[in-house]
């Protein structure tokens, strides 16, 4: 398992909008997610910022990824999704969401 830590923008004007989807995430984006080995997700909100993390539980992390951007009904709920977030400008070319280097964890 690999832990993953993740951030992003989020547009002030759609914090709302973007707690109530995900109050009610749709069941197929959530089975998804599931069938790419992501396990113990949960996002954060302050002040315009969004933190995810999650555990990856697979063995290949970038054709699970891939297998979720080539699902339809992720394509339809990241289409609603991106428009109301700001990738930061330092994350790697490529990339939606910066990714942050883990410096420490306990159990």
């Amino acid at each position: 398992m690999k832990r993953y830590g993740q951030l992003i923008g989020l547009k002030p004007e759609h914090y709302e909008m973007y707690k109530a989807y995900h109050a009610r995430v749709w069941p197929e984006v959530l089975d998804t997610i599931r069938k790419c080995n992501i396990r113990n997700y949960s996002i954060f909100h302050h002040h315009g910022l969004l933190f995810a993390y999650f555990e990856y539980h697979g063995s290949d992390y970038a054709a699970d990824m891939a297998r979720m951007a080539s699902d339809p009904k992720t394509q339809e709920w990241w289409a609603i999704m991106n428009p109301i977030q700001s990738p930061l400008p330092t994350r790697v070319e490529g990339d939606w969401w910066a990714a942050m280097e883990e410096v420490f964890h306990t159990e």
